[in-house]
């Protein structure tokens, strides 16, 4: 009888390792990322890794890459304000896919070719709509900031839909006296608990607020 042929095991690459790490952290986060966990994940033996990524910072290093390659690009050709408008909306939505990349971002000393791709297309719409490169470089600083402060701090609230608002809301209001803090209830029940509310809305208030006070410096010819 013919013995039935083994599937051709995919062969290991850099990406492979690299998207196993990021499909780990996205479940542990960045602590529950091992070399022996990445091997388990693929199958192989742990060893075998290093002949694709150097160590754990050549991993990180990877795995950063691989997030700035999913933010989309700023249009070139669009006005500046719309495309830091749309990169911001893009990097947002990027990052609370992989929540452990947000304090990683800007922390490599060999940033991989997509990170310095994403870079000098920022800086080179900032160019082209009127920023010197000083301005360009204090307007990039100021958007990522509250980029990332504002991931940061929506990542940690304590509810992720209307209904977990809703209850934590209700807990709040149910064990805490109203005359206590009557500034808090008024904001909780005249603003955050309108059928009409999503803390998502706050994105885009605060980051117009930054983009209406950015102003090119250079005159355009």
């Amino acid at each position: 009888m013919r013995q039935r042929a083994k599937p051709k095991r995919e062969p290991l690459s850099r990406e492979r390792v690299i998207t196993a790490a990021m499909v780990l952290a996205d479940e542990k986060g960045e602590a529950g990322v091992s070399m022996r966990a990445i091997a388990a994940r693929l199958g192989v033996e742990a060893m075998s890794l290093y002949n694709h990524v150097a160590g754990r910072e050549d991993l990180l290093n990877g795995m950063v890459d691989a997030v700035f390659a999913e933010i989309d690009l700023p249009a070139s050709a669009t006005d500046w304000k719309e495309a830091m408008r749309e990169r911001a909306a893009s990097s947002r939505t990027v990052l609370r896919r992989h929540p452990w990349a947000v304090g990683l971002m800007d922390s490599r000393s060999r940033p991989g070719p997509a990170t310095l791709r994403h870079h000098d297309a920022v800086l080179g719409v900032l160019r082209a709509g009127g920023f010197s490169v000083a301005m360009a470089a204090h307007a990039f600083s100021v958007i990522d900031s509250y980029l990332y402060g504002f991931v940061l701090q929506e990542l940690s609230l304590p509810f992720t839909s209307r209904a977990e608002l809703d209850e934590v809301a209700d807990g709040i209001l149910r064990d805490v006296p109203t005359d206590a803090y009557p500034h808090l209830m008024e904001l909780m029940t005249d603003h955050a608990l309108r059928p009409d509310y999503a803390y998502a809305d706050e994105f885009e208030f605060g980051l117009s607020l930054i983009l209406d006070a950015l102003e090119p410096d250079e005159v355009q010819v």
